[in-house]
């Protein structure tokens, strides 16, 4: 059974979870919801794509709060947290950062989740109000640095005037964007949060996360055409976006191609090689195509990446269950 815009997980007979397709990630919903912005530790891991490890670390020091429960800007910053680590950026570098901002700026109190924060190179660089601002210092940044400005120089005088010009529509299109998550994560009207999408998109038609949005709550309403249309735009400007291929095999997986859903899958987990829902999904495919060796290679890969949630325990279920229909045949 499935429920529009909801792909389903089937765990033991009976008993069933879902998950629904986003921007930040696979945002897993109980039969109880919990309430809007209050999301448990195993659902923030999953979501930000971080171990327990690693968060109680990042709470031990102090670059997120300790807790049980999290709200949707605690996701932002885990977000950003992650991928300056990913960087490189040491936790020192951050910190201080972090007391700068909320020294420098007014009302900001949270720079993880309220601000852009990026790196280049070793250093910290954060983006406010169209501009690029070393955050210790609050020194504003030239918008170019040397190799940009040497290329920049063959090419015509009117590129270099316009690149401002598409910084400012992405700085809009990420403003709207922003808009439609927080109206999607209140419970806002549905229609506020697609004409906060579309908005984006008319800034900048390459906005990837607008498009996914716009399909996911395409494929909840069951209008499968025009989500289908959406997450493919959303591939078209982003080749290297996995979450976009990843809802490409749940839309094609609901409406029974199997083989397209597999190829979406694939192309997920080789952008991806590490996105375990891609390997919990192909599994359960190739059980559905009495695939077994290749499902239990798949239940495998995924609990190589995922060995402690509740979904890792359905995959051991599920790969005993099909190493003893091998052995038995």
């Amino acid at each position: 059974m499935w429920l529009p815009g909801k792909r389903w997980r089937v765990t033991e007979p009976g008993q069933r979870r879902r998950f629904w397709p986003h921007y930040m990630g696979i945002t897993e919903i109980n039969e109880q919801t919990p309430a809007p912005g209050a999301y448990g530790r195993e659902d923030v891991r999953r979501i930000a794509d971080v171990t327990e490890r690693q968060l109680r670390q990042w709470e031990k020091q102090g670059l997120v709060e300790a807790q049980e429960r999290f709200g949707f800007s605690d996701l932002l910053a885990l977000k950003t947290l992650k991928k300056l680590r990913e960087l490189h950026i040491t936790p020192k570098q951050i910190q201080r950062a972090i007391t700068s901002l909320k020294s420098r700026l007014e009302g900001i109190d949270r720079p993880l989740a309220q601000l852009r924060i990026t790196a280049e190179g070793r250093k910290i660089t954060v983006h406010v109000a169209g501009d690029r601002m070393e955050p210790i210092s609050g020194q504003l940044l030239l918008n170019f640095d040397a190799k940009e400005i040497e290329r920049l120089r063959s090419f015509p005088a009117q590129t270099a005037v316009s690149d401002p010009q598409i910084e400012a529509k992405e700085q809009l299109a990420e403003r709207w964007f922003q808009r439609g998550l927080a109206l999607e994560e209140t419970g806002a009207p549905v229609e506020e949060a697609v004409a906060a999408y579309r908005k984006a998109i008319e800034a900048n038609p390459n906005a990837s996360g607008a498009l996914v949005n716009l399909g996911t709550i395409a494929f909840r309403m069951r209008r499968m055409k025009d989500a289908a249309d959406y997450y493919l735009r959303a591939t078209q400007a982003d080749p290297a976006y996995p979450l976009a291929q990843f809802n490409l095999g749940n839309l094609y997986d609901e409406q029974g191609s199997f083989e397209v859903a597999r190829k979406h899958y694939l192309e997920a987990i080789r952008l991806n090689p590490r996105y375990a829902d891609a390997y919990f999904n192909l599994a359960l495919l190739c059980e559905r195509n009495n695939e077994l060796l290749q499902a239990i290679g798949y239940w495998n890969a995924y609990l190589k990446l995922d060995s402690s949630s509740s979904w890792a325990s359905t995959a051991r279920k599920q790969l005993d269950r099909l190493k003893k229909a091998v052995r038995s045949k």
